[in-house]
């Protein structure tokens, strides 16, 4: 497994913590964390305290301290490429924020459950597997990325509901 994409997530954390942001790992690099197998991770999914009401608030708005973040990933040479959906890129590598308080409502993940995990003098909160299923259960029913990822969540899910 690569690790290259977690010690990229590790960089960014360290930095989002200067500036009391303490950042959820979210999607396949975290998945890998957890379960120490790979999920051929194709970007980063790094998800940070924003309006619980996500797609409803303008895409600038949506990201508590957006123009903040938005300061340090271009200082780390990633430039936005998509406000909808706070993608930025660096050479092949994607990064994507999320909005972690987003997931009571679309998962049921209550976020004073999170585990808070340090590395490498950066701090972040991980999921458990139980807490995985759950959104990657959620993620399967949602329209849009039903059409879009390929069907990888299925696969995931299974692995999960195994190991449960």
């Amino acid at each position: 497994m690569d690790n290259q994409k977690f010690r990229e997530f590790l960089k960014i954390a360290k930095i989002l913590n200067e500036v009391q942001i303490t950042p959820l790992l979210m999607g396949s690099v975290g998945l890998e964390i957890v379960t120490g197998s790979s999920w051929d991770a194709q970007d980063l999914d790094i998800h940070v305290p924003g309006d619980e009401r996500g797609w409803e608030v303008p895409a600038e708005k949506s990201i508590f301290d957006w123009n903040r973040i938005v300061g340090i990933i271009e200082s780390l040479e990633y430039r936005l490429v998509d406000l909808q959906e706070h993608e930025f890129l660096k050479n092949v590598l994607s990064v994507e924020f999320g909005i972690i308080d987003t997931l009571p409502s679309f998962a049921g993940v209550s976020l004073e459950d999170l585990e808070i995990h340090q590395e490498e003098d950066a701090k972040f909160y991980l999921l458990t597997p139980k807490q995985y299923l759950r959104v990657y259960e959620a993620s399967y029913k949602d329209s849009y990325r039903a059409e879009n990822n390929n069907h990888k969540d299925i696969h995931k899910i299974k692995y999960l509901k195994a190991k449960a």
